[in-house]
């Protein structure tokens, strides 16, 4: 992530894991062939990803694996019922619960 200038751009995210502005080699190399694609979520979708997997499926995710849920929530109704999705859900979302409560507003 740069600022016009070239200078590297200040980030922020409710998931500390994605509070970085740059992607090492292995993940460049990735996009540069086509084999990867990288989007991003917002911290309101991250945290309502993880609310809805919480409630459907009893599961709290990490707040990094819960952008992977929000993006699979904006690609799904785009797909035919027979595709299948894989979202790996890693890391325990319970050490998360501070700052659900704070950006959720929960007494």
């Amino acid at each position: 992530m740069q600022e016009e200038a070239g200078q590297i751009a200040a980030t922020h995210s409710v998931s500390a894991g994605l509070d970085y502005p740059a992607i090492g080699p292995e993940h460049a190399g990735l996009h540069d062939t086509g084999r990867a694609e990288y989007v991003a979520a917002s911290d309101g979708e991250a945290v309502a990803a993880c609310i809805f997997l919480a409630q459907t499926e009893g599961i709290i995710p990490a707040l990094e694996s819960a952008h992977a849920v929000a993006e699979c929530a904006k690609r799904a109704p785009k797909m035919k019922k027979s595709d299948v999705v894989i979202v790996n859900v890693s890391g325990r979302g319970d050490k998360y619960m501070g700052i659900l409560k704070e950006n959720l507003k929960i007494l």
